[in-house]
């Protein structure tokens, strides 16, 4: 699963170019961009919650290789794709059929790994997704160079069809549309009527939200503000994805095997969000900045893989697939909501004002999950 995954997200080379391809290449203006944009994400709560239910009914393994495949040949047909409504036709339907692999990819890994490893389980394919996209920009940009952004939607599309020989080679279905460790007679239960799992995807939301930041308002902070280079900038964000690679592991590890439950640790990931927001108004010093993001990954190492294995065990109570999807759109909601609200209010009231603002949301977060902890919600 997690050479799947490497191997799929390694080749998913077109999605940090995109903007750059639309405006350079296309031609298209910024207000076409941002509409393009959102049909990415509007494809992306489509395919999550359409693959949660092929997930439930088809089985996470046909789901994945299916998906992974259709991905791949819409990838080689949307490079040839220039008129802008078809284009949004085009982005939209790529990742409806890429975005049907995520919940099935959580209820494969709840089948593949016993209860007492699955947070750590969660984290190693985490790895693998940030190793993937980590090696992919890089990689991206050499093919722009040296050969075209065309180029990208060939290697994107081989890499997709690569990652689906390797499931149905290797991979198999272990437990069919039933939990191994769950009754026949067991009646299932929609994730839209637990009243809990409501309020956890709330939290999910919001807590997404406020990280969607680093990938639209935080890098302009650092340009128009700090006054760094991209090169800088780029540096600053790699720190994220290098310190997840080494540390997550080792600190999921020891954290899994003490006594702490999975939504205090939420709660201590969310806090440090708060602060990775709070610090950046102490003063306009790069310092700040370098312990922002030592905050806003410690908070996320802390937060999604806890959250994620909260949301598989959940799951037990009812259809797998409806509950890791409805895990997965909370971040597709906020891809759509957060950087399009976090620059327009930046550009209305300033950025110290959006940290404040991002700030005050991670604290409801934070007493989110601390209700449910106290609730004692499993």
């Amino acid at each position: 699963m997690a050479l799947t995954m490497l191997v799929n997200r390694a080749g998913a080379m077109v999605i940090p170019f995109l903007s750059l391809y639309l405006t350079s290449h296309l031609g298209f203006s910024l207000n076409q961009v941002g509409w393009i944009l959102s049909f990415y994400g509007f494809g992306s709560v489509a395919g999550v919650f359409m693959g949660g239910k092929l997930s439930d009914r088809l089985g996470y393994y046909k789901v994945m290789y299916l998906s992974l495949i259709a991905t791949g040949i819409v990838f080689f047909i949307i490079q040839y794709i220039t008129n802008f409504y078809t284009l949004c036709a085009g982005i939209f339907v790529l990742t409806f059929v890429a975005d049907t692999f995520r919940p099935a990819v959580w209820v494969a890994l709840d089948d593949y790994s016993e209860p007492e490893s699955r947070t750590r389980s969660v984290t190693l394919i985490r790895l693998a997704i940030n190793l993937g996209f980590s090696l992919g920009p890089a990689l991206g940009g050499l093919i722009i160079m040296y050969l075209s952004y065309s180029s990208l939607f060939i290697v994107d599309g081989v890499t997709c069809l690569l990652a689906s020989i390797i499931i149905i080679v290797f991979l198999r279905q272990k437990s069919a549309l039933k939990r191994k460790d769950e009754k026949t007679d067991t009646p299932k239960i929609s994730p839209y009527s637990d009243g809990d799992y409501l309020i956890f995807w709330l939290g999910m939301f919001l807590m997404a939200f406020i990280f969607m930041q680093v990938f639209s308002t935080i890098p302009l902070y650092y340009k128009q503000v700090l006054g760094l280079e991209e090169s800088h900038i780029g540096l600053l964000l790699a720190m994220n994805g290098l310190l997840i690679f080494v540390l997550e592991m080792p600190i999921v590890n020891s954290l899994e095997k003490g006594k702490l439950g999975n939504l205090k640790i939420i709660v201590a990931g969310s806090f440090l969000l708060v602060l990775s927001f709070l610090v950046l108004n102490i003063g306009h010093w790069v310092g700040f900045a370098i312990i922002g993001i030592v905050f806003m990954t410690f908070g996320e190492m802390l937060g999604f893989p806890f959250s994620n294995a909260y949301a598989i065990r959940r799951s037990r109570k009812g259809s797998q697939g409806a509950y890791m999807a409805m895990y997965s759109m909370s971040f597709s909601v906020a891809h759509i909501l957060g950087p399009n609200i976090g620059m327009q209010f930046s550009e209305k009231f300033g950025f110290e004002s959006t940290w404040y603002l991002m700030g005050a949301i991670g604290l409801v977060v934070c007493f989110i999950f601390l209700y449910l902890q106290r609730k004692g919600s499993l």
